[in-house]
């Protein structure tokens, strides 16, 4: 696994293990689950919405790639919630993004909330999983097609196209763009708009090999500091992900790779520092 992120080992029981849950961070290939097994998998533990949208699809791939993805989704909440992957109640809002809807007295292993966000692309499946406040999450392959990068490219501010478009075309300024693509897509799913907030109305500087330099958000955010964390996962997959930077944010992710049947020992990652400016 390439590991494109600082990196902190503490041990279990220091102290920012005991303060604020870490977030969890869930990469899954679609080969971490047979065919035949996510087939079984759906049955059980998708609603009749999920159910509906897969029979949608048109080409194999891409149902094999949601039933996958949502397959992941309901794994992973069980087990951060306690309750079976059947009984999670899934709502989305107005806006299409889902929710775990909370239960009355709290979950089972502790907590009554529980944020997630999930993205998928090129064959894997990313999630993100938060206690204590919002989380967007983007993933993207590096094997898009350059047509494609230019029509992404021409969203982005003045200044965002300038710097990708310093460098010649090729697999550099694919990876700007891309650099740039997915911290803007989990930035506005943490936010719960999607696709509503226009990627020319926020912007963001970032270092030559990674990390974001600078943000300036919207002129709606109200909290307008946040956390970013770039990560290239496997090699020429890039993800983002996205969080809100209060006092109860936490200061470490785990990166768990493959399906979560075991509890194998993840990635530890120190979040890097707020950056953007509070609204007064």
């Amino acid at each position: 696994m390439t590991i494109t992120a600082p990196q902190s080992r503490s041990a279990p029981g220091s102290p920012q293990h005991e303060t604020v849950a870490p977030v969890k961070l869930w990469l899954c290939p679609n080969d971490a689950l047979p065919p035949a097994v996510a087939t079984i998998l759906a049955a059980h533990w998708l609603d009749e919405r999920e159910h509906k949208t897969a029979a949608r699809f048109l080409f194999e791939r891409d149902r094999r790639q949601y039933l996958v993805a949502h397959i992941l989704v309901r794994r992973a909440l069980a087990l951060e919630a306690g309750l079976a992957e059947a009984e999670l109640v899934i709502w989305r809002s107005s806006r299409d993004r889902p929710f775990l809807q909370p239960l009355p007295g709290g979950l089972p292993r502790g907590g009554g909330h529980l944020d997630f966000n999930l993205s998928h692309a090129g064959g894997y499946s990313l999630l993100g999983i938060v206690r204590t406040q919002r989380i967007g999450v983007d993933v993207e392959g590096l094997d898009r097609e350059a047509g494609a990068l230019e029509t992404i490219l021409t969203t982005f501010t003045p200044e965002e196209q300038r710097w990708a478009r310093s460098v010649p075309p090729g697999r550099q300024r694919d990876r700007r763009v891309l650099r740039l693509w997915t911290l803007k897509e989990a930035y506005t799913k943490a936010r719960g708009l999607g696709l509503g907030l226009p990627f020319d109305e926020f912007a963001f500087s970032l270092a030559q090999d990674r990390g974001v330099l600078a943000f300036q958000p919207p002129a709606d955010d109200t909290a307008g500091r946040w956390r970013f964390l770039e990560l290239e996962p496997v090699p020429d997959v890039l993800a983002a992900v996205a969080l809100p930077a209060d006092g109860q944010a936490a200061p470490y992710l785990e990166l768990h790779h493959g399906f979560p049947w075991d509890r194998a020992a993840p990635h530890t990652i120190t979040l890097p520092g707020p950056v953007g400016a509070p609204h007064g």
